[in-house]
C-alpha cells in the first residue's frame, strides 16, 4: 500500500499533513507521490480538486480519502482529529472502494487539432468579451441557439458547487449523467431558450458551437483556460471514473443536509 498526501498548505492543513505521515511511517505504509494507491487529500474540497487533477493520469489505479480541516466539505469524510483512526483504518481495515462519473469535455479547433479533459466538478463557459452565442446540439441534432452569459456543464458530484449556485438540480453522485445549466440567458420576445437545467444521461452528448468568432473563458473545476478558433466543445459522461475511499458509511443525502440546511430549521 503505497500513498500521497495533498495539502491546502495552509498552518493546520500542514501539522495534520505531519501527523498523517507519522502515523503512516508507525504502520510501515510507503509514501509514493508518484503512484500513490490512496491519496490523502488535507484541506477542502478545492483541496481534493487539486489533488484529483495532480493524479488524473492514474485515475484506475488511485483512490482518494478527504480530511477537512475547515468548512465540512462534500469530498472529506474525515475531521482533523480522526487522522489516528484514518491511518488505522487505512492499515489494518478492509475499505470499499466507490466510483462516482465524470465529465469529458472535448474541443475541437478550427485547425483540425483537439484536446480532451476530464472534470470532476463541472466545465464553465464564458465569453471573454460581450455576450456569448453557441447554437447547441443534443444528440447531435439542434437544440436552440443559446445567448447569456455562459454554460455551466456539471458532474453529479459537482451539482452541489457552482451548478447550485445557478438554479441547477442536485444530483445523487450514482447517476450516471451530467448537468447543463444556463448563466444569465437572454429570454424576451426574439430571443429564447430552454431556461431550465438539463440533465443528460450517459449515453447523450451536449455538442455546442460559437456562432462566429468567439474567444472563450474556460474552467475546469479550478484550472482556467483561455481558448480561440474553437469549432466546438462536446460533452458527455467520461468512461473513466473518480475512485474514493469509503470506510464508513457517509450519505450523500446527510451531506447535503449538513451542507444546506440549518439544524435550527428542523420541526418547522
Amino acid at each position: 500500500m503505497k500513498f500521497a498526501i495533498q495539502s491546502k498548505e495552509d498552518v493546520l492543513s500542514e501539522n495534520v499533513k505531519k501527523q498523517m505521515e507519522r502515523y503512516f511511517q508507525d504502520f510501515q505504509i510507503e509514501m509514493d507521490e508518484e503512484n500513490p494507491d490512496i491519496v490523502v487529500s488535507i484541506g477542502g474540497d478545492g483541496t481534493l480538486l487539486q489533488a484529483f487533477h495532480r493524479y488524473q493520469h492514474r485515475i484506475k489505479e488511485t483512490a482518494f480519502v478527504g480530511v477537512h480541516t475547515g468548512h465540512l466539505g462534500f469530498y472529506a469524510d474525515w475531521l482533523s482529529t480522526e487522522i489516528d483512526k484514518l491511518a488505522e483504518a487505512i492499515a489494518r481495515n478492509p475499505f470499499e472502494i466507490v466510483e462516482y462519473p465524470l465529465l469529458e469535455v472535448l474541443i475541437r479547433y478550427r485547425d483540425g487539432e483537439d484536446s480532451r479533459f476530464i472534470a470532476l466538478n463541472e466545465c464553465t463557459i464564458k465569453s471573454k468579451g460581450g455576450t456569448l452565442v453557441l447554437d447547441i446540439q443534443m444528440k447531435n441534432k439542434y437544440f436552440e441557439t443559446f445567448r447569456g452569459d455562459g454554460l455551466c456543464v456539471s458532474t453529479p458530484t459537482g451539482s452541489t458547487a457552482y451548478n447550485k449556485a445557478l438554479g441547477g438540480a442536485i444530483i445523487h453522485p450514482t447517476i450516471e449523467a451530467f448537468q447543463v445549466t444556463e448563466m444569465a440567458s437572454i429570454n424576451n420576445r426574439v430571443f429564447r431558450t430552454i431556461g431550465s437545467p438539463l440533465i443528460l444521461p450517459k449515453h447523450h452528448t451536449c455538442l455546442i458551437h460559437p456562432n462566429g468568432d468567439t474567444d472563450f473563458q474556460i474552467t475546469l473545476d479550478h484550472l482556467s483556460l483561455d481558448e480561440e478558433n474553437i469549432q466546438s466543445i462536446q460533452f458527455r459522461v467520461a468512461d473513466e471514473k473518480v475512485r474514493f475511499v469509503r470506510f464508513r458509511p457517509f450519505p450523500f443525502w446527510n451531506r447535503v443536509r449538513d451542507a444546506f440546511v440549518a439544524d435550527d430549521n428542523r420541526g418547522i
